[in-house]
């Protein structure tokens, strides 16, 4: 057989470049690309224009400059000339309200000490009409300050009182507005429970209660005689200590409140004490009978 020629390789053909290489070279030259060189190039060619070149345009640019200056310098002379005026008047505003302001605290000076003379006037009226119960009539007329064993009640509003209420509360359709403030109606019941356990003289907050003593709210603010008092409520009362806290507690005014402290949160503490003080209520009327001369005259006749 006849022999088959060798085969022989083809040549290798030389590799052509990379395309990626191209690409890196070119990134390489060119790191910025075309587009941004040409806004910056006009961007600093605009700046260059923007500028005035001619001589009449620099003289306006100057000039407006020139007025834009005088109208501050002007605006700011003003304000300098304004000024002493201006405080001046502040100054007389500062001393006239200082000036109202001692002439009303001279008025309610003036206010107290006639108060405490009326006081005065009328702690002596019951003594000497009094007869010999003028010191009793003194004591359960308010009049005269007091001290002896009694009890101190702590009324104190929840500890997460809220602002609201809703239509299930039956609170609120009692006429309470809200679920964790003591309001006027709690504290009447507790001073018209106090007086039922054996009270003999009555105060909230160091406010002496009267027998025409009001106990009203005005908005959140519960006021005892139109004075507003702030919780926490402290009511003292004068009596037999022991015996008036436990008769308290078992009173339907000492239950209620008993039950304001389970269902609201109401913060309520008793306790017995040895000796507590009352002072005399500011201000007592003193009212007298007379009795009718025409009934009396026809009753002898």
């Amino acid at each position: 057989m006849p022999q088959q020629p060798p085969v022989r390789s083809s040549p290798t053909r030389p590799s052509r470049p990379d395309a990626s290489m191209s690409l890196i070279t070119n990134v390489m030259d060119h790191s910025l690309d075309d587009g941004y060189a040409e806004a910056a190039a006009r961007k600093e060619s605009g700046g260059e224009r923007g500028l005035p070149k001619t001589l009449r345009a620099k003289l306006g640019l100057a000039g407006g400059l020139v007025l834009a200056a005088l109208v501050v310098t002007v605006g700011a002379a003003q304000a300098r000339v304004a000024a002493p005026g201006v405080a001046k008047e502040r100054q007389e505003l500062i001393d006239r309200i200082d000036r109202e302001n001692n002439a009303a605290d001279r008025l309610e000076s003036g206010v107290d000490r006639l108060r405490d003379d009326v006081s005065a006037r009328q702690r002596a009226a019951l003594k000497t009409t009094g007869g010999g119960q003028a010191d009793l009539m003194g004591i359960l007329s308010g009049a005269t300050a007091v001290h002896g064993p009694g009890v101190r009640l702590v009324v104190n509003d929840a500890k997460e009182a809220s602002a609201g209420g809703d239509a299930t509360n039956p609170r609120e359709a009692s006429g309470f507005s809200d679920t964790g403030r003591v309001r006027d109606r709690d504290m009447q019941r507790v001073v018209n429970g106090l007086w039922e356990s054996g009270a003999e003289a009555v105060s909230i907050n160091g406010q002496r209660l009267t027998a025409l003593s009001a106990i009203r709210n005005a908005g959140d603010a519960i006021l005892v005689d139109n004075r507003p008092l702030v919780p926490p409520y402290t009511v003292l009362a004068v009596g037999d200590g022991q015996r008036m806290a436990t008769r308290f507690q078992n009173t339907a005014d000492g239950l209620y409140l008993h039950a304001l402290k389970d269902n609201f949160g109401i913060r309520v503490s008793l306790s017995a004490e040895k000796d507590v003080r009352l002072p005399s209520a500011p201000s007592v009327i003193v009212r007298t009978a007379q009795p009718n001369a025409e009934k009396t005259e026809k009753g002898t006749s």
